[in-house]
């Protein structure tokens, strides 16, 4: 049985310009394991990641039809899923400012190597406060500067530089803590 076969990107782009709900279907598709993958950076649960993704489409098919669809799209989702993700803690009244660390005493350059998932690495990022873990993602994963990122949080470079590092000293613990756990399983197995 022969499929039809699927439109283009620019094709999908200008039916949901013109609202057609076939083209939405099909561009959330087409585009909604990247999207998520954004969104599960970002939220506490998978519910929430999906919240988030949701509400970004949203965004993305009212304003569509201002979109330039010479341009790349991916990048232009890419920030209204951040965006999106950013408000959602500003609502939420995060305090983004420099978050109290119990303090961690890994030694500097304490490395971690292993074969784990990328499944696993979302679910300790997941454990991150919400503050360390926005900072944390925006700077390493998203590339962002400080700069951009205390603009978009409004909080100072200083806080958002003070969280990154802390984000990272956490993230060693956590992995230690990981991996203490795996590896004492696979010794008692």
């Amino acid at each position: 049985m022969n499929k039809a076969p699927e439109p283009s990107l620019s094709n999908l782009l200008k039916g949901c310009q013109k609202n057609d709900r076939k083209s939405q279907r099909s561009l959330y598709e087409h585009f909604y394991g990247y999207a998520m993958s954004i969104c599960l950076r970002y939220a506490d649960t998978r519910d929430e990641a999906v919240e988030l993704l949701n509400e970004s489409f949203m965004k993305i098919f009212k304003s569509i039809a201002n979109f330039d669809i010479t341009r790349p799209f991916s990048p232009w989702l890419r920030k209204i899923l951040i965006n999106t993700c950013i408000n959602h803690f500003r609502k939420k009244k995060m305090d983004f400012s420099d978050e109290y660390d119990a303090g961690n005493n890994l030694a500097d350059g304490e490395e971690i190597l292993s074969g784990i998932s990328y499944q696993e690495i979302l679910d300790i990022i997941r454990q991150l406060s919400p503050a360390y873990r926005a900072v944390f993602n925006l700077h390493v994963i998203e590339g962002y500067k400080h700069e951009e990122i205390a603009e978009m949080l409004h909080i100072s470079v200083g806080a958002s530089k003070s969280n990154l590092s802390k984000a990272k000293k956490n993230l060693q613990h956590l992995l230690k803590d990981y991996f203490k756990v795996e590896y004492g399983r696979i010794a008692k197995g």
